[in-house]
């Protein structure tokens, strides 16, 4: 006969609120650890030496998935903010600074091929949430193993099929604003490999005036091995995407009519009259190789192209850019015993090259008029890269990195070539830089890790930064130089009841690059002397409640098996504190020296629940803080903080074959005014990008 009963399983333990199906006792029995790829060491959280964020496919699915920045704004210390709709910024620990549109200073890698271009930017915005099926973020330096960056790295995966199945699925999604979303996959998977294609398409009217948005994506990822030891993988990405950009108001037109595009000037256009937009079309080939040389080598390598066509109407400025890159990455893993104890060895090189035709023009309208110049720039960037990773007695476990990096923009200005024939090219070689990482980490049963780092990076200007769109080219500025020391603790309390994970860290910055914006919109950079980023990041998650219902008892081979529905309430909260300060700053007669960083908020918050009901309902609630932050670096303006409310529910189940998920919810449900990505140091104190008022969604997915 069925029964029920309920346990009080206080607070279980979950990595990245993973779910699992729930074991077929009552006792608190933990869920299993993901393995993490980290600093390439492939261990499990526990192990890994460094503060790391872990997102899974549902973790994406808490949300419409319209935009990244909901989830990713779930982990403490990153920050991912929409200027425009997809014009994503992205900060981690502090490095919002320097971005007033893309991601910078954050390597970024898709199924383990570089999305970050040599010149060292990434189009964050080609890629749709719902083909990713899990994203680690890397904080702090990660040169040691991924190359220049003081911010960290982001690592992206596709979602993959699981064995033996083959499906079709898909969705469609409706919401406020024009919202309109529909997903197509087809999936198959086997004990030796697996092939997925995946469509999404989105387009939306906007919050704004003149924020308008169209995106295609298309991927295809394949593995398969053609022999035991050896597996290959091919992944393509192909991106269409063309959004309006509405641009930057002061506070009193943000406080007028949030819903406006940027009026016109006496001494410039609006938003709207010059049409100003950002249109791409790109595309990415990567293939990967693995080769199991043995029980202790292994060898990884990976080689990828990519292009891009990029139309951008400023304010005055008529950009095409046409963007063709590659590179190759491989890594030799040796694994052995050494005095009884595990000795793990790494060593590797990544290079990328590109080569870009950009020329700007006079906007007429959104129409490219008069030529300005044309520039060809060629860039070269690499690094070579070896680590070690022991355990030593007493439970400790010592990891000793460092990497050697190099950097080359070659810049050719053809429009000067017949008026100045001996200075119409410019090379800039960025002095090749080691940076080494140290770590130390002490495991106190399954119940409690405490680690321990030191490590340093760099990070060069990039092309943007180098040559901005006003047509000049900064021949003073230097790369960024960061030292970062760190230590955290994570683990579970009691019978591994509440997962925790705690980190404080001390990052100090030389050569700061800052932004600043002209009247016409033009953002150009300066290197800022020195900033101290201090500060503390706290994760929590487990299971709050759980009750457990029999459904089917059945023998296998004599033995009594059970299976169970159940109903269950987690829990995640999120909190990140931030004392991030100039240090010796002066400028145009202004002494900064003491300030807050630009751009940062000292707190950060985020908490939600995860309700699943035995006949299929759930609910996932979510509530966001940001406590108010400055807008210029002599912090005389100030965004307000704001709380932000959202919740989806719905019904997953199955109808015969079909697999269901029928949704909808909300966000920014108690419609608070705020801006989200706003422009730092802005001219004429434009600084505030609204954010979507109050809006719904609904939609369904269905897979068989």
């Amino acid at each position: 006969m069925p029964y029920r009963y309920a346990a009080p399983l206080w607070l279980l333990p979950v990595t990245a609120l993973a779910q699992t199906a729930p074991p077929d006792t009552a006792r608190a029995v933990a869920l299993p650890e993901a393995t993490i790829t980290g600093y390439g060491q492939q261990l499990p959280l526990r192990r890994t030496a460094a503060a790391v964020g872990v997102l899974q496919a549902r973790d994406f699915e808490r949300f419409p998935q319209n935009a990244l920045t909901q989830a990713v704004n779930t982990l403490p210390g990153v920050r991912l903010e929409e200027r425009a709709t997809a014009s994503y910024r992205l900060s981690v620990r502090g490095s919002t600074l320097r971005s007033p549109f893309g991601v910078r200073n954050t390597k970024v890698y898709y199924q383990g091929i570089p999305l970050t271009e040599a010149s060292g930017s990434t189009p964050l915005n080609l890629l749709d949430p719902s083909l990713l099926g899990g994203l680690e973020v890397i904080k702090g330096p990660a040169a040691s193993v991924y190359g220049a960056g003081t911010g960290g790295a982001v690592l992206l995966t596709g979602r993959r099929p699981a064995a033996d199945e083959t499906t079709v699925s898909a969705g469609f999604t409706a919401g406020s604003f024009g919202l309109r979303r529909t997903t197509v996959a087809v999936e198959t998977g086997s004990a030796t490999g697996y092939l997925r294609a995946a469509y999404a398409r989105q387009s939306l009217d906007g919050y704004r005036e003149q924020s308008a948005l169209r995106r295609d994506v298309l991927t295809l990822d394949g593995e398969w091995q053609p022999t035991a030891r050896q597996t290959v993988g091919l992944h393509a990405l192909f991106a269409d995407i063309r959004y309006q950009l509405p641009g930057g108001l002061t506070r009193a037109q943000f406080r007028a009519d949030p819903r406006q595009a940027r009026p016109g000037t006496g001494t410039a256009p609006g938003t709207v009259q010059q049409r100003t937009y950002y249109a791409a079309r790109a595309a990415l080939l990567g293939a990967t190789h693995e080769a199991r040389l043995s029980d202790r080598w292994r060898l990884n390598s990976m080689l990828y192209l990519s292009g891009s066509r990029i139309n951008t109407p400023f304010l005055i400025d008529f950009e095409r850019n046409t963007l063709l890159g590659g590179g190759g990455r491989t890594v030799l893993s040796y694994r052995t015993a050494l005095a009884g104890r595990t000795l793990r060895l790494q060593a590797g090189a990544e290079a990328q090259t590109s080569f870009e035709s950009s020329r700007n023009y006079q906007n007429r309208a959104g129409q490219p008029g008069a030529l300005r110049y044309d520039d060809e720039i060629r860039t070269l960037t690499g690094f070579a890269f070896a680590q070690a990773d022991y355990e030593l007695p007493a439970g400790l476990q010592l990891t000793a990195g460092a990497s050697y990096n190099r950097l080359r923009y070659r810049i050719s200005r053809l429009s000067d070539a017949a008026t100045n024939p001996a200075g119409y090219e410019l090379a800039r070689n960025f002095q090749p830089q080691v940076s080494p990482r140290v770590a130390l980490l002490r495991e106190f049963g399954a119940g409690l890790t405490v680690y321990g780092s030191v490590s340093t990076g760099f990070s060069p200007p990039t092309e943007e930064e180098i040559r901005p769109s006003d047509g000049s080219i900064n021949r003073a500025l230097q790369a960024e130089r960061a030292t970062s020391y760190e230590v955290g603790a994570r683990g579970d309390f009691g019978r591994r009841r509440l997962h925790y994970d705690v980190a404080l860290y001390d990052q100090r910055l030389r050569q700061t690059i800052t932004t600043r914006t002209t009247d016409l919109g033009t953002q150009l950079f300066t290197n800022a002397g020195t900033t101290r980023q201090r500060g503390v990041e706290v994760a929590l998650s487990g299971l709050l409640w759980q009750e457990r219902w029999v459904r089917n008892q059945y023998f296998v081979g004599g033995t009594h098996q059970n299976t169970f529905t159940e109903s269950s309430l987690r829990a995640f909260v999120s909190y990140a504190y931030n004392y991030y300060r100039f240090g010796n700053y002066e400028t145009g007669g202004q002494d900064f020296g003491g300030n807050r960083l630009t751009g940062t908020a000292p707190h950060t918050l985020t908490a939600g629940l995860d309700f699943r009901q035995r006949y299929g309902f759930y609910l996932s609630p979510t509530v966001s803080h940001q406590s108010r932050l400055p807008l210029n670096d002599a912090n005389t303006e100030y965004a307000a903080g704001y709380w932000t409310f959202g919740s989806r529910g719905g019904w997953r189940g199955r109808l015969g074959p079909l697999a269901l998920d029928v949704f909808g919810g909300g966000e920014n449900l108690t419609d608070r005014r705020y801006s989200l990505g706003n422009d730092l140091n802005a001219f004429g104190s434009r600084y505030f990008q609204p954010a979507p008022a109050r809006n719904w969604y609904a939609g369904v997915a269905v897979k068989w």
